[in-house]
């Protein structure tokens, strides 16, 4: 018997999804717990597994499209079974092909279907745009964009990206636009410099949960930032002494996360959230670790942080951010925070303030660690320094209380030894 899959709700604001892609074709052979499609959420685009065993007969949602959820995402039965009157009885139209039976094929060509119009994308662009290839032959690229290229028959070292770090994603795949050689000359025409052009990317579900919630953010909630520099050179001591004895390597990021989760346990009223007609003081400390990935920012969290040692929340933040890139991360495990932390280190920053994410009341924002000179003993002497911002909502931290907190987390980054205590 032919049973319908739903558009399902990946996470706790979800009211629509977008198809990035589907692994099987009508026709095709489903087994449970296969990959049927890519389902891109409000927070990360996931992989949605087939619940049923048969044949995928209908596809309700084709790749690039919008549907909300509990909508008809696909129909899977046995061969040749008639999906008509399942439709008819779920309120759905047929908007995309959907399988006959073998003898109804055979007494006629498939009559023309309707399907849905997909977001457009503008373009401004030369009709004749340079190739662009990989340095060293090696292609940085996400298993959607290459599949998406194979796909398309699209030489994907021509793709110029546009991800992280030059990474090419889904939507270059989309865009790219073959060079033509210039007529008898073999050679490929450059575009002109001063040809102006532009393409227009239809936000993503995951862009525009983040242009919503932060900008209710910035402007409902009265933030006001606290600074403070903390002197790293024990944290660099301490490090080195851990990775030197220990099977697995702490990053500097874990010992800010375990500093952090030991500071919250001491001032409760940071690890807080605004709930409208109160606030929420949260007994158990969960802290929220910002990953960047292609489509935006998510931010997984850890559990009980507090518990923990720096080596096992090493250990985990590696798995969560792992799984977050690779669009393995199951939708629980990015609830539930009850203080965030947004470390840009890595990336050359300095120091920089962040919007909280609600409802929490409070999220620090981490620098780079900067050799610089400090004077320390009334000599200037070279020093390891660290930049630290705490963006607080006042109506739920006050200055004070906020102050009190960078200074039990400065003292315990100056001191590692008080973490273990």
């Amino acid at each position: 018997m032919a049973e319908i899959v739903y558009m399902p709700k990946l996470s706790d604001t979800m009211v629509e999804g977008v198809v990035a892609g589907w692994n099987k074709k009508v026709g095709d052979t489903v087994k449970e717990g296969e990959i049927l499609a890519e389902i891109e959420t409000d927070k990360a685009t996931m992989e949605f597994e087939s619940f049923y065993d048969g044949v995928l007969l209908h596809i309700g949602v084709e790749t690039g499209n919008a549907a909300p959820v509990n909508s008809v995402l696909a129909i899977i039965g046995q061969p040749g079974e008639d999906v008509s009157a399942l439709l008819a009885s779920a309120g759905a139209q047929v908007v995309a092909e959907t399988a006959a039976p073998v003898a109804e094929e055979v007494k006629a060509a498939p009559a023309a279907e309707s399907k849905p119009t997909p977001a457009p994308v503008v373009e401004n662009k030369p009709a004749v745009a340079a190739p662009v290839s990989n340095a060293n032959g090696r292609v940085f690229a996400s298993p959607l964009a290459k599949k998406l290229a194979e796909e398309k028959g699209v030489d994907i070292n021509q793709v110029a990206g546009t991800g992280e770090s030059g990474r090419i994603v889904k939507r270059d795949v989309d865009h790219y636009v073959p060079y033509v050689p210039a007529a008898g000359s073999g050679q490929v025409v450059a575009v002109q410099s001063s040809v102006e052009s532009y393409t227009d990317v239809p936000n993503s579900q995951m862009r525009k949960a983040i242009a919503k919630t932060l900008t209710a953010s910035k402007f409902s909630a009265p933030h006001f930032y606290l600074k403070m520099e903390v002197d790293m050179d024990n944290a660099i001591a301490a490090r080195a002494a851990i990775n030197s004895i220990s099977g697995s390597k702490v990053s500097f990021n874990d010992m800010i996360i375990k500093a952090v989760a030991a500071s919250l346990r001491k001032h409760p009223k940071v690890n807080a959230d605004w709930i409208g007609e109160a606030i929420r003081y949260n007994n158990h400390i969960h802290v929220g670790v910002a990953v960047a990935v292609e489509e935006g920012l998510v931010v997984p969290v850890v559990k009980f942080a507090d518990t923990k040692g720096i080596a096992q929340l090493g250990s985990e933040i590696k798995d969560l951010a792992t799984r977050a890139r690779d669009k393995k991360i199951k939708p629980e495990e990015m609830q539930g925070g009850t203080f965030a932390v947004s470390n840009l280190g890595m990336y050359g920053i300095e120091d920089f303030t962040s919007i909280i994410n609600p409802p929490n009341g409070c999220i620090l924002s981490v620098g780079q660690i900067k050799q610089t000179p400090v004077v320390k003993n009334g000599e200037i002497v070279p020093g390891n320094v660290l930049k630290l911002s705490l963006s607080c909502d006042h109506r739920v931290v006050d200055g004070a209380i906020g102050s009190e907190f960078l200074q039990t987390l400065k003292n315990l980054l100056e001191n590692p030894v008080l973490m273990l205590v």
